[in-house]
């Protein structure tokens, strides 16, 4: 079974990418950058953002789960890899697949603001309508979209579908 619907294509991708770079760049012009992905999801949109960002920056990652092999949140976030580095007094750009209720989004900036970066913003290739709407602020937006669930570009379901290069939508069973 493989998505038949796409919602966003490659090419849309790859030129929102672009510009949310050179968004980046201006915005922290001759600072350095620790951009922290979460895991696995925003593996992708993270590598591909890093290669057309031309300041000097670090990498981290976390892995947090909410969702388990679901497709809706649970609800309870779980951090199941921490960072490697320290983040105090640091520029931060968390780097997320999809914004979905806001939960998970929320409680890790909660926890990365205790540990004193000197900023700290999020990067979402996708934020669906409900967390738009609920007034959780992301600073670098890719994509907003329907509340459907989607696969692709490093979203998955149980793991699989992330290496399509678009966004789409499963067939209705």
């Amino acid at each position: 079974m493989s998505p038949t619907d796409v919602l966003i294509s490659e090419a849309a991708i790859r030129t929102r990418v672009v510009e949310i770079g050179r968004q980046i760049e201006r915005d922290y012009a001759g600072q350095e950058l620790l951009l922290v992905g979460i895991l696995k999801g925003a593996a992708m949109f993270m590598m591909d953002l890093i290669r057309v960002v031309d300041l000097p920056l670090a990498i981290d990652f976390m892995a947090v789960s909410s969702y388990g092999a679901a497709t809706e949140s649970s609800g309870v976030v779980r951090i199941l890899k921490d960072l490697d580095s320290a983040i105090g007094g640091r520029h931060v750009l968390l780097i997320e697949d999809i914004v979905d209720s806001g939960l998970t989004i929320a409680y890790v900036l909660d926890m990365l603001r205790r540990r004193g970066p000197a900023s700290l913003k999020v990067a979402a290739l996708l934020v669906k309508e409900r967390a738009a709407g609920a007034g959780l602020r992301t600073d670098y937006v890719g994509f907003t979209i329907g509340n459907e669930f989607v696969v692709g570009y490093g979203l998955d379901l149980n793991e699989h579908y992330r290496n399509l290069p678009y966004i789409g939508f499963l067939p209705a069973p």
